[in-house]
């Protein structure tokens, strides 16, 4: 009996381990990159945010384990990544938003775009206007965000998707979830 229940431990923990993240993988290698590159680190770990059920339904943007982690290697945290998708005009893209330990953002990536038009968004000049905002700041593309000409339907639906995601981390932040 012993034998058997500690075979089925094993195997549980290998199945979780052999799924990963929930991420495509194509996804999850430019997380990684990006991260490594952001925090000057190789062996960066991600380590889901567990959200009570009943705090997840006041948040602005869903956090589930599969799209926030907190960052770190070994006993070292460095800070957090939020990965998504956003609309675009008849697609979807991905995208990740790095935070540092104050939670400011110090990286903003579009991971994929799969769109003829409205890539630009994915350039690091557009997105280095999110960097240095900090949960509890608000960003809107008629206020403070420059827009990009033909690409109207991504900027706002970034920005919108920053936005949220920054309400959404000042509420955690106030629950003593983060």
């Amino acid at each position: 009996m012993r034998k058997s229940s500690l075979f089925f431990g094993l195997a549980m923990v290998t199945c979780l381990l052999l799924m990963g993240y929930g991420l495509p993988k194509n996804i999850e290698k430019k997380v990684h990159k990006e991260l490594e590159k952001v925090f000057t680190e190789t062996g960066i770990q991600l380590n889901a945010i567990n959200v009570p059920a009943e705090l997840n339904s006041k948040l602005p943007k869903e956090i589930n384990r599969d799209n926030f982690f907190k960052v770190s290697k070994g006993t070292t945290d460095f800070g957090y990544v939020f990965i998504d998708k956003a609309p675009s005009k008849t697609a979807q893209f991905d995208y990740m938003v790095v935070f540092n330990g104050d939670l400011s953002i110090v990286h903003a990536k579009v991971l994929a775009y799969r769109e003829e038009y409205g890539g630009e968004i994915g350039s690091k000049r557009w997105l280095k206007q999110f960097i240095g905002k900090t949960i509890g700041d608000r960003v809107d593309h008629e206020n403070n965000i420059d827009g990009i000409a033909g690409a109207t339907i991504s900027v706002r639906s970034m920005t919108s998707a920053i936005d949220e995601i920054l309400q959404s981390m000042t509420i955690l932040k106030e629950n003593n979830v983060l």
